[in-house]
């Protein structure tokens, strides 16, 4: 069954608390947060503080993507928060199996994220700390850029590398109902969308019609 990771960067920012619990109750699987530092890549939209502030609210698990320069010095305080899964940018980790490394010592799952033009190493190094890999398949916080389908080759051949039987795949970036079934003929196990959960402002039908897209695709 695949999971449906809204990201709150394309929620309604004035009603967020009411948001979360709107996912909750409509069968969101986790929830996506996409944190900026304006240099890594030249946004800075959602901050840190919003993950404290909405844990208590509900129990669904914590997606937290890092689009930082320098990621390190945020994990503690992403531990703190409640943070129960975090990914950093293969880009931006000189040593990212050390990286990995840190998350995990503070009870996070480990994460890395890759953008559209980086190849897909042999990332058996980074065993064992390394349990999911986010695949963007637009070019990360640009809202006018295409969706690019292809990327999602990344994922086939992923999953076929040795010793990465038990990795979780992400795939973020242009999904909505119309072709989700992309990620199916892939094998993503965790799909993240943004306007095509809160575009329409219809969060429970949206979700629910992604899933089963999903499925029969």
């Amino acid at each position: 069954m695949v999971k449906i990771a809204p990201s709150l960067a394309a929620a309604p920012l004035t009603h967020l608390a009411e948001t979360v619990q709107t996912l909750e109750q409509s069968g969101a699987d986790t929830i996506h947060f996409d944190i900026e530092d304006g240099h890594f890549v030249p946004e800075m939209n959602l901050g840190i503080r919003m993950i404290r502030e909405l844990r208590p609210l509900t129990k669904l698990p914590f997606d937290v993507h890092l689009m930082v320069s320098n990621p390190e010095w945020l994990i503690p305080k992403l531990a703190e928060m409640g943070a129960d899964h975090v990914s950093v940018h293969y880009e931006a980790c000189p040593y990212p199996r050390r990286t990995l490394g840190i998350i995990s010592e503070y009870n996070m799952q480990a994460g890395l994220a890759f953008n559209p033009q980086t190849p897909l190493p042999d990332l058996s190094f980074c065993l064992p700390f390394l349990k999911f890999i986010l695949i963007l398949t637009t070019e990360p916080e640009i809202e006018t850029c295409s969706y690019l389908p292809g990327i999602l080759e990344k994922v086939s051949r992923g999953k076929k590398q040795i010793e990465l039987e038990h990795i979780l795949w992400e795939v973020d970036g242009g999904f909505s109902s119309n072709n989700i079934e992309d990620a199916k003929a892939v094998g993503a196990d965790i799909v993240v969308v943004g306007r095509g959960v809160f575009g329409d402002g219809n969060i429970g039908k949206n979700i629910k019609e992604l899933k089963e897209k999903y499925e029969r695709g």
